[in-house]
């Protein structure tokens, strides 16, 4: 039976090209995700090595108030260096100073990169900074600085070069060195701004008495563990000692279970969607194949074959099919991996790689998913071609039973009703997130279950429009072999229903955030910075802006990090007297010092009402007992906290402001207002001034980024979409080879013949296109208003888009197989 499967596997290799194909896109898109993560697990570690290379033990502040790979602390009293110095075992300890700092380009504006603006002393052990000088030398004073490579090529600095270093005051500096972060430009998107340790202390610390660690590196013959446990003896409270070993461990955890967790999740759920996708077309395919080769089946029965052995001849035939599309979709990985890698720089998002890892787990993880997928997609028809009676083998019998059973509308109608019930269910109970989830579910079962049935009527008048001769051949065509049709269809609505979903989703979410600010906030201009992460401008600018003729009210907002309840969350912090002039604070607008507002989405997931007492653990280790004074609308540009200015800067050796709201005097022009706060923002290095609603655009305009990337990614399961429709049309064409020359016999054209498998493949492709615009549309509306508090938007015109694209992918599948079928030889195909 082994080899009979073999051969007849060979003998069907064009029919099985497409499955072929499916498999192995779908894996060669998995395998490509996991060994891209796997790439990125592997450089992240080393960047980590390298960091603290030779680092043996360090000390730092213990309170810690970010979840961020470096953590968010503060400083720690200067004397722990000396305290330090005097621990037997320690050869070298430097003190180590890290804080906010944005250098300035030659443009004279601060430098964009994707990661933390930071700013801080140069070690002057070699072994202890991960740095090292490529052009220049080290800073000797305080006005002169060393600029990691990447940062230095963005700002297009060199050398010699006179610029600023915002931390957050203006601070002139000049650039004397060039660095590297070991054989790399940087540590990842960081920009990094070295001063000798009195200028890090005089313009980053802001004093001579604290210090944000100490970097210590231990005599010959001192372990690691013995060095931290030494200096555990000599350490005052709020401070604590980790060894290099653990820092590098920690670091690389943080960004792990953060973005690299995020990061992978995100790729191997669009590789599970081009699966599944692939697993329907294989489905399809091989109910096909196996249901024209029933007589077949009967034949291997009559002469002895037992269903077990039918069976496994099938299932054979799969696990071939599987295996050496896996295998080869593992190589195309490597391609795919590069491929996702210039998808995600090309937007924006600069990727930490190296060299292309691949590990035997990847591997066998992308092999046996398409393996079992392959395998799994046969299961039914395997069963069918084994339940085959061997009488069947004296009678010709149709390829494939046209019917649908009544069993099959009861329980797809029964599925379809229940999701419905449980997104209107949710719609009505407070939005609730599962019950949509759940409703979503269902839906999507009942149409899937309910294809066969619906596959006739909307076929019939999908294909309406399609007029002549061929045209009701092709609505007859389709008519006759609902399954076929529902099976071809289901896969391109599974692709088609994801597309629209997200783009509603979407919608909603960027018109929630959209209609929120613009009820929110109330001013006309705003001054943002392009990163609140070590970004930021000295607060004195919203007074300068406040003292301008034409402006009526400035705010400055800062944010920062605090755990409330264990929790790692930012705050905003600011005036809330002038801040409620511009924007709506709701009971918070008079909060006094000691006092926390809070959004009321948070308030009613923690049951928080005004006076509830928090304690609030602020980076420098003190515990405060702050009470909720009030609550406000979410999703405003206040964030989720609300901290009066005068209770954060105790803690802040940096305060910064990130956003300046504007509101600007009656009879004043946007455009006069504009040129005016643009003017006084200039000594502050330019930060972008806005107008309300660039500003209101600029909120949502995250969305859209994120849109583009899920297309692309959801790209690839529309392609292999297309390819189940293209296979289930050539094998149609296969099948009816006697019929087609009948009908070329009797004086259908060549081009009549095209036109009828067009117009079949466009009748599966509207089909299918219908359908994911009705498993998109319902539970994005439901999902849409749950994630949203209430906001539903359907764009009208990329939902047209999403359909035309979805009928053109009908015609294009169809060139192919019609071309095949008007091609055919007439005398040959009438002998079939």
């Amino acid at each position: 039976m082994t080899r009979i499967a073999l051969k007849g596997l060979w003998a069907r290799r064009r029919r099985l090209a497409g499955s072929f194909a499916a498999v192995f896109l779908g894996v060669a898109f998995l395998a490509g995700a996991l060994m891209l993560g796997d790439t990125m697990n592997a450089s992240i570690g080393r960047f980590f090595d390298q960091a603290y290379a030779g680092t043996d033990a360090s000390v730092r502040g213990a309170a810690n108030v970010s979840d961020t790979p470096d953590g968010e602390r503060g400083m720690i009293d200067a004397g722990v260096v000396d305290l330090v110095r005097r621990v037997p075992g320690v050869a070298v300890a430097e003190p180590v100073i890290t804080g906010s700092g944005q250098l300035l380009g030659h443009d004279g504006r601060a430098i964009a990169v994707l990661g933390p603006r930071t700013a801080g002393n140069w070690l002057t052990d070699p072994r202890l900074n991960p740095y090292h000088v490529v052009q220049g030398r080290a800073p000797r004073t305080d006005d002169e600085v060393v600029v990691n490579r990447a940062t230095a090529v963005q700002g297009r600095l060199r050398v010699g070069d006179a610029t600023a270093v915002l931390t957050p005051q203006r601070v002139p500096v000049r650039v004397v060195g060039i660095a590297k972060f070991g054989d790399q430009d940087g540590f990842g998107g960081t920009s990094f701004t070295a001063f000798t340790l009195e200028g890090a202390r005089k313009y980053v610390a802001r004093t001579p008495d604290r210090v944000s660690g100490v970097s210590i590196r231990a005599a010959s013959g001192v372990s690691q563990d013995e060095l931290v446990r030494r200096l555990r003896g000599v350490l005052p409270a709020g401070a604590e000692a980790i060894t290099g070993r653990a820092l590098s461990r920690e670091g690389m955890n943080a960004v792990t279970k953060g973005f690299l967790d995020m990061f992978r999740a995100f790729l191997l759920a669009f590789a599970g969607i081009a699966l599944l996708v692939g697993m329907l077309g294989i489905h399809n395919t091989f109910a096909i194949t196996v249901a024209q080769r029933s007589r077949e089946s009967a034949l291997l029965r009559a002469v002895g074959a037992s269903r077990r052995q039918v069976l496994a001849s099938v299932i054979a035939e799969a696990l071939v099919l599987g295996l050496t599309a896996s295998v080869a979709g593992v190589f195309g990985g490597l391609g795919f991996a590069a491929l996702l890698e210039g998808v995600f720089t090309a937007m924006g998002a600069s990727l930490p790689v190296g060299g292309l890892v691949v590990t035997a787990t990847s591997v066998a993880v992308a092999v046996t998913a398409g393996v079992v997928v392959t395998v799994l997609s046969c299961l039914l028809p395997a069963v069918r071609a084994s339940r085959t009676p061997p009488v069947a083998a004296m009678r010709a019998t149709e390829a494939e039973r046209p019917g649908v059973s009544r069993v099959r509308a009861v329980c797809g109608g029964t599925l379809a009703a229940a999701g419905l019930a449980l997104l209107a269910v949710s719609a009505a109970a407070g939005r609730s997130m599962v019950m949509a989830v759940l409703g979503t579910v269902a839906c999507v079962a009942g149409v899937v279950v309910l294809g066969p049935v619906a596959a006739r009527p909307a076929g019939a008048l999908l294909g309406a429009p399609l007029r002549g001769v061929t045209g009701a051949l092709a609505r007859r065509s389709t008519a006759r072999e609902p399954r076929r049709v529902a099976g071809a269809a289901t896969a391109l609505m599974v692709g088609i229903g994801v597309v629209t979903l997200i783009t509603v989703l979407a919608a909603s979410v960027r018109t929630s955030v959209r209609d929120t600010v613009a009820r929110s906030f109330g001013g006309d201009l705003v001054i943002s910075t392009g990163s609140a992460i070590g970004g930021g401008f000295d607060p004195r600018l919203a007074g300068d802006v406040a003292r301008l003729p034409q402006v009526r009210v400035a705010a400055g907002m800062g944010t920062g990090g605090v755990r409330i309840g264990g929790r790692a969350v930012r705050v905003t912090y600011a005036d809330p007297a002038a801040l409620s002039r511009v924007l709506d604070l709701g009971s918070a607008a008079s909060l006094p010092p000691g006092r926390l507002a809070v959004s009321r989405t948070v308030a009613r997931a923690h049951g928080w009402r005004t006076g509830t007492p928090l304690t609030v653990l602020f980076a420098d280790g003190t515990r405060r007992t702050l009470t909720v004074g009030g609550t406000y609308a979410p999703g405003g540009p206040a964030g989720d906290y609300l901290m009066p200015r005068a209770d954060w800067i105790a803690h802040d050796p940096q305060p910064r402001d990130t956003t300046v709201l504007i509101a600007l005097r009656p009879g004043v022009g946007t455009a006069e207002g504009e040129r005016a706060v643009t003017a006084a923002a200039r000594p502050y290095s330019a930060p972008d001034v806005r107008t309300r609603a660039d500003y209101i655009d600029a909120q949502a305009s995250g969305v859209n980024s994120l849109l583009t990337l899920v297309y692309v990614m959801l790209a690839l399961a529309i392609v292999i979409a297309l390819l189940g429709i293209a296979n289930t049309l050539s094998l149609s064409v296969h099948e009816r080879t006697r019929e087609i020359g009948l009908l070329r016999a009797v004086g259908a054209t060549r081009g009549q013949i095209r036109s009828m498998i067009r117009g079949e493949s466009l009748i599966v492709a509207l089909s299918g296109t219908a359908g994911g615009l009705a498993i998109g549309l319902l539970p994005g509306w439901a999902l849409a208003r749950a994630a949203t508090d209430g906001t539903f938007a359907a764009p009208p015109v990329q939902l047209v888009v999403i359909a035309v694209i979805g009928a053109l992918a009908g015609v294009l599948a169809a060139l192919r197989p019609a071309r095949r079928a008007a091609r055919m030889d007439i005398l040959r195909a009438v002998a079939d």
